[in-house]
């Protein structure tokens, strides 16, 4: 007998043999679908995040479309920043902008402490549970140094003056800031879990902004405590750019580590010992002809090994993304065998 989705996806985070491995996709759900974009058009995307009966309309949507197996619940990373009382706001062309910047100790005592969990995405988790109790479905949150980036530095950066100063120029601040934020987002992540979430990635997009020392000195300590408020379900930790401190992701100690795209995935497999990984297909290649998308997914799939892999992107999907491109990845996905399986 097959195992089922959750069994399935469980063993492969546990590192243990598969009949076939588990996929699914960062920003899975998103603006490269015709009917997110019908929703989109109804709705800001921040009044997409707090509703969560359209939060789990779109989280179901892409598993109407690919054989994916799992879900991840629709929200975004900067719902904490703004349960701390932060204002947030996406404008076109320009992405995320965080109104009052926190760039000194009286920043971070103006927060609004003791706000608990985010409830909506826990509640969304809930309804999914409900409509879909056979498709295990992901909680997530950013991680605090992420957060601590967008937060300082008031919007995105692509070399974040404001935010690196603040850690170099008074470390102690920032890790008081880092530590909030880290019982805020370990929180947030154990809501999930409760809410029925099968497993929580923490995802550290700019970590790898960091030299290899600052990335072991403010960001694995920051995400090892927001994971240790976590219980019950698998933690994955992805941290983009981290060739550099791959051998010192393990500090972090999650269960499974996302491996971004531009990191060859058997040296990653080596440098983590036997933990399990993720990902982890350059997301660009989907806009490649069919050949090349089924030779470069297979290539991974042999990298990974078949044990202890969940099949996913490098980073998130693109809102270029071609949907056939999606399937002959997934369906490639799906048609591989693990050396040894039934």
């Amino acid at each position: 007998m097959s195992p089922t989705a959750h069994e399935r996806l469980a063993r492969a985070l546990a590192g243990e043999a598969v009949d076939r491995v588990p996929a699914w996709l960062m920003r899975q759900a998103g603006r490269y679908l015709p009917e997110y974009r019908e929703v989109r058009a109804r709705v800001s995307f921040l009044e997409l995040c707090r509703d969560a009966d359209l939060a789990c309309e779109v989280t179901i949507q892409p598993l109407d479309r690919f054989p994916l197996d799992a879900a991840i619940v629709f929200s975004d990373i900067l719902t904490v920043p703004e349960a701390l009382g932060q204002p947030v706001e996406f404008t076109a062309g320009h992405g995320p902008v965080l109104a009052d910047p926190v760039r000194d100790r009286a920043g971070i005592a103006a927060l609004r402490r003791g706000q608990g969990h985010l409830p909506v995405a826990a509640e969304t988790i809930r309804r999914f549970r409900a409509a879909r109790p056979e498709v295990p479905i992901l909680g997530f949150a950013g991680a605090p140094l992420t957060l601590l980036f967008y937060m300082v530095e008031g919007s995105g950066s692509r070399d974040w003056v404001h935010a690196k100063r603040f850690l170099y120029a008074d470390p102690e601040a920032a890790r008081q800031l880092l530590d909030l934020l880290a019982d805020v987002v370990g929180e947030h992540l154990q809501a999930q879990v409760e809410a029925g979430a099968a497993a929580v990635q923490l995802f550290d997009t700019w970590a790898g902004a960091l030299p290899a020392e600052d990335v072991r000195r403010f960001a694995l300590p920051a995400a090892a405590r927001a994971l240790s408020h976590v219980r019950g379900a698998p933690r994955i930790y992805f941290a983009k750019d981290a060739a550099p401190f791959v051998a010192s992701l393990p500090e972090v100690g999650a269960e499974a580590y996302g491996v971004d795209g531009r990191m060859d995935l058997a040296e990653a497999r080596r440098a983590l010992g036997d933990l399990p990984v993720q990902g982890n297909l350059d997301p660009v290649l989907l806009h490649a002809p069919r050949d090349t998308i089924v030779a470069r997914t297979r290539a991974v799939l042999e990298a990974g090994g078949g044990r202890g892999h969940v099949f996913n992107l490098g980073h998130g999907l693109l809102p270029t993304t071609p949907i056939e491109g999606v399937q002959a990845m997934l369906e490639t996905v799906r048609a591989w065998r693990p050396p040894g399986a039934a």
